[in-house]
């Protein structure tokens, strides 16, 4: 006969936690082995075999790995199952990422099912309750999370990277979703901005979050469709999750390092990050809000870039089944042939108007143009809001304006690449942004200046898997925090992206909202 559950048996010895609830049970589904089972304030779950010594040490589940638990029924019998992802190294590797473990146990005090079954409840609620995630209050940002049982939008683009979404979904994705009892609607993309019109006219009142599985570009629709409604301010606060299927995954990778610091790739990044969605726990995210000289207004969370990081993206797509390997290719391609770009790059400096270069010198850069260079057709656009639009940009001035005297002009004209970025990750491996967190109101600029040389610029590419190309000593590499920037391109060459999407090239402007929306993130 196995014990009954009350708190303070079966205690392990010296433990500072009170014990909640403890009780011996048998593990499924062999049923040989008795466990005595003790569960604390620590949120801690203490096994040990009943025919161990009593010295021997006990195996500890941490509850806040902990997706889910829940009672079950088997005649008489009744059983709790609890599932946990705690972070493990694998055999392989030195760097640890989720490993899924599952414990069933058998419940029998009782010859009345109903008392097997009480008692199962009783712990598995207990669980379910210590596994909540604790939400955290830093820098004056509010976290939540997100309700249990709770229900979701899952907008899937079965094309991304290698074409695998939906089956790592139906294997991977889905079966954790069921252990965490979060339920899903799946709407398949089917074109390009197919999600961008989805959300725009979507009743979000039946979601409780929009998950998207992809690469960084479904999001990207998704929070432009959100910003594009009328009821915006709302709308933009409703939680959104990406679960990684693309080629560069940059977000994915992002929200992974800042809860970890640990570089996940391919199936360990997406159960990482599914990880994250069964906990729901949901925290603020800046958004920059981007405008071109032909009249666009778009919203990035991401990045902005003109130059050789774009050419290489856009180009690359050619060889999207490679996966993450496309921009490998694409980089040794375009470094046989490095491309300089004639521009205008303008900032308001977070602080100081100093950037800072790779050998960490402070540069002043504080010349101002008298005018700066703006076309479009002939015509010029206002940067200021229209009646009726979202989000007013007051850091901004028209393109026909210069801007204003507290910008900052980059004295150099030539270029190689400019990256305007705001999360730590540029692609799943590459750590352009090592400072930067999901709210810290900066957008982190970074600029190569022509001359640098090839060798140069690999030692650059190879230092991002460390994010260490700060310390290279590279006088063309330059880096500042801004609030906002202005890029004017001399002549019309090169590509242009947001978020990995590509853009025509021609002036842009932009600047950072802070903690504008809410994302699933670790922490």
């Amino acid at each position: 006969m196995e014990g009954g559950s009350g708190p303070g048996e079966g205690a392990p010895r010296g433990a500072a936690a009170e014990v909640l609830l403890s009780g011996v049970f048998s593990l499924a589904p062999s049923l040989k082995v008795d466990y005595t089972l003790s569960l604390n304030s620590d949120a801690e779950l203490l096994m040990r075999r009943r025919d161990s010594a009593p010295s021997s040490p006990a195996t500890r589940l941490m509850l806040s790995d902990c997706i889910g638990c829940y009672a079950s029924q088997s005649q008489v019998a009744a059983y709790f199952t609890l599932f946990c992802y705690p972070l493990k190294k694998g055999w392989w590797d030195s760097a640890e990422s989720r490993r899924r473990v599952a414990r069933t146990f058998r419940v029998l005090v009782s010859p009345e099912a109903e008392e097997n079954r009480a008692v199962a409840e009783t712990w598995a609620g207990k669980i379910r309750e210590l596994s909540a995630p604790r939400i955290p209050r830093l820098e004056g940002a509010i976290y939540g999370h997100l309700p249990q049982p709770c229900q979701v939008l899952v907008l899937l683009n079965p094309q991304s990277g290698s074409g695998q979404a939906l089956h790592l979904f139906r294997t991977q994705v889905q079966p954790m979703l069921t252990e965490a009892n979060i339920a899903f609607s799946m709407c398949i993309t089917e074109k390009h901005n197919h999600a961008w019109e989805l959300v725009r006219e979507e009743n979000l009142s039946r979601w409780d979050a929009l998950v998207t599985m992809s690469g960084d570009g479904l999001l990207y629709e998704v929070i432009n469709g959100l910003m594009e409604r009328p009821d915006w301010e709302t709308a933009i606060q409703k939680p959104l999750c990406i679960l990684p299927a693309g080629s560069g995954n940059a977000i994915a990778a992002s929200l992974n390092y800042y809860a970890t610091k640990v570089c996940l790739l391919k199936e360990e990044l997406l159960m990482s990050c599914t990880y994250f969605l069964c906990k729901g726990l949901h925290a603020p995210l800046d958004l920059v809000s981007l405008r071109t000289a032909s009249g666009k207004r778009l919203f990035s969370f991401l990045s902005f870039s003109w130059g050789f990081v774009s050419d290489v993206d856009i180009t690359s797509e050619r060889y999207r089944k490679l996966g993450s390997a496309r921009f490998t290719l694409g980089t040794l391609q375009h470094l046989t042939t490095l491309q300089v770009y004639k521009g205008h790059l303008s900032y308001l400096p977070v602080e100081a108007p100093n950037s800072i270069s790779s050998q960490g010198e402070q540069s002043s850069l504080s010349a101002q143009r008298a005018n700066p260079v703006s076309f479009c057709n002939g015509q010029s656009v206002s940067a200021r809001p229209q009646q009726g639009s979202v989000l007013e940009d007051s850091l901004l001035v028209p393109f026909e304006q210069s801007v204003p005297k507290d910008w900052i002009a980059v004295p150099e004209e030539e270029f190689v690449s400019i990256v305007c970025i705001y999360q730590s990750h540029l692609g799943t491996d590459l750590i352009l942004a090592p400072p930067a967190k999901l709210y810290d109101d900066a957008i982190h600029v970074f600029y190569l200046t022509a001359g640098v040389s090839r060798m140069a610029m690999i030692k650059f590419l190879m230092a991002l898997e460390k994010g260490t190309h700060l310390t290279l000593n590279c006088p063309y590499l330059h880096y500042v925090p801004v609030k906002a920037f202005r890029i004017e391109p001399s002549m019309l060459k090169g590509h242009m992206t947001v978020d990995g999407e590509v853009l025509p090239c021609e002036p842009v402007q932009g600047q950072i909202h802070r903690r504008r929306c809410r994302i699933i993130s670790g922490s």
